[in-house]
């Protein structure tokens, strides 16, 4: 597998394969482009933009960070964790030259070096999660980390969904209990597919529930690009609160600077955000012309680089017209990520604890782990951490149309929006920030639509049979864990359906 950061569909990885890459040193290749050295405010100062370090000092930069997180926040072994997670930053034919993994637990830190010249460093930040510190002067991070904390009673105090305390099982009239035991069997039963958590949920219980040795109900596990899916959930509040609008130009103040009305950016809006077409040049390795003169990819450098990852987006230019090109490009996402910042600011609220107020606490979520950029903005575009448990919830709001124990949370409609084809795509296969299942590719009826993320992570939504599947797992078990997946969901449509056996 090339390199490639971001979900996928099953058995859909980039055209271009990760071994160009290296072929091109950054300094030399990246096309010029502007972007922020300062952490991202109410306006953002645009510099010259040079991306420092060469494709190995950046792949050993995103390794360390994810053993890092691996550590401390998933509570895993550095030495389990560096043979399954993170190996993708780094080309095969470059790790043989990763020297040194070096742990030190005083720093709370995580080293990769390679050969004897070049090392990097990530840094755990409590409630933020662990960091890349910067290549050279003052590590980082430039901003406060602050604690974030759940306003809700402990979890084992109150019943399933807003707490953890489950009752005895009562399938509903017609469900399976023998192909719902096989469906498990089917998802965790092969050790190559390193699957962690598997759970599905029917007609709002958990009806399976299972995990890897070493991990439990609380257990914070690599989610990646499923953190796109919460962004939307954010926006979306945000929209049913009336700060945001879907169709109207999105507030980001630099596209729309009264001194250059004819900015194109200026007309992008949330809707086409949030359908991943803004049109915004966004180098990224699943492009259909990708090809390794165009520079190291944005859409990976926003993860290694130890850079603001919101300037840099808000600061592309346009390539394509505003809703006529669909592409899954970090670009996206990362700018709505900043409309969200930007509102809890104009609101008088902390950033960092934001998502926890508006969202989790209202939801049953008491942690679930946000990194951020070294300048304090959340990466949800992969850098997030969950229990199977959190993404159930969440699953639950959209099986419920937004609506959580009586009261509207997204605004009416909205989850029919993220789960219709954006007109902007080839396929039917994307919605707003949500991947669709319309051509039938998962064993799932074609209304099913899911949270997607790098290495196997994934959230289905099926209105149609109330259901919700969660599996977790380590990325380099996808190959296997994805075919084990497809093969337990269509055992869990014949458990739940009657009418599919």
């Amino acid at each position: 597998m090339g390199t490639y950061w971001g979900a996928a569909r099953r058995g859909s990885w980039p055209r271009a394969g990760g071994a160009a890459l290296a072929l091109c040193v950054l300094a030399a290749c990246q096309p010029e482009a502007p972007a922020a050295d300062a952490g991202t405010g109410d306006a953002v100062q645009s510099v010259p933009y040079a991306p420092p370090g060469t494709p190995i000092e950046l792949g050993i930069a995103g390794y360390a960070k994810v053993l890092c997180s691996a550590v401390y926040v998933s509570g895993r072994s550095l030495d389990e964790a560096s043979r399954h997670s993170g190996l993708f930053f780094i080309e095969p034919s470059d790790r043989p030259g990763v020297s040194a993994i070096e742990h030190n637990e005083t720093a709370r830190a995580v080293s990769v070096s390679h050969g004897d010249s070049v090392t990097r460093t990530a840094r755990y930040h409590g409630d933020q999660g662990c960091i890349i510190d910067q290549r050279s002067g003052p590590p980082g991070p430039f901003f406060t980390p602050v604690p974030v904390e759940s306003r809700l009673p402990p979890a084992d105090d109150m019943a399933w969904p807003m707490g953890d305390r489950t009752e005895s099982l009562a399938l509903a009239a017609g469900v399976d209990a023998e192909l719902l035991q096989q469906a498990e069997r089917a998802a965790t039963e092969d050790p190559a597919g390193l699957t962690q958590a598997f759970l599905v949920m029917h007609e709002g219980q958990i009806v399976v529930e299972w995990y890897a040795p070493g991990v439990d109900r609380n257990t914070q596990l690599e989610s990646w690009s499923m953190g796109k899916s919460l962004t939307a959930t954010l926006a979306g509040i945000l929209v049913q609160d009336g700060t945001l609008e879907l169709d109207a130009p999105a507030p980001v103040p630099e596209w729309q600077e009264p001194g250059d009305p004819g900015d194109p950016r200026g007309e992008i809006t949330l809707r086409q955000l949030l359908q991943m077409s803004s049109g915004l040049r966004f180098i990224a390795p699943r492009d259909p012309d990708y090809t390794p003169e165009l520079g190291y990819p944005d859409h990976m450098f926003i993860y290694s680089g130890a850079i603001d990852a919101f300037a840099h987006s808000i600061t592309r230019p346009p390539q394509f017209p505003p809703g006529t090109e669909g592409r899954y490009r970090n670009s996206d996402p990362l700018t709505v990520g900043y409309l969200v910042k930007r509102a809890a600011q104009q609101k008088g609220e902390e950033y960092l604890t934001f998502p926890q107020r508006i969202l989790f606490d209202r939801i049953g979520i008491r942690r679930q782990v946000l990194e951020t950029d070294p300048y304090g903005n959340f990466l949800l575009t992969g850098y997030d951490y969950g229990t199977a448990r959190n993404w159930a919830r969440l699953a639950l709001l959209y099986l419920s149309d937004g609506v959580w124990l009586g009261e509207r949370i997204l605004p009416e409609g909205y989850v029919e929006f993220v789960s219709t084809p954006a007109p902007a795509w080839d396929e039917p296969v994307y919605g707003g920030f949500f991947w669709l299942n319309r051509t039938g590719e998962w064993s799932l009826p074609e209304d099913a639509f899911y949270m997607s993320g790098g290495g196997g992570q994934r959230v289905f939504v099926v209105p149609s049979l109330d259901l919700a599947v969660v599996r977790l797992g380590h990325f380099e078990g996808s190959g296997p864990g994805m075919e084990a997946l497809d093969r337990a969901l269509g055992l869990v449509w014949a458990a739940v359906d009657p009418a599919r056996r």
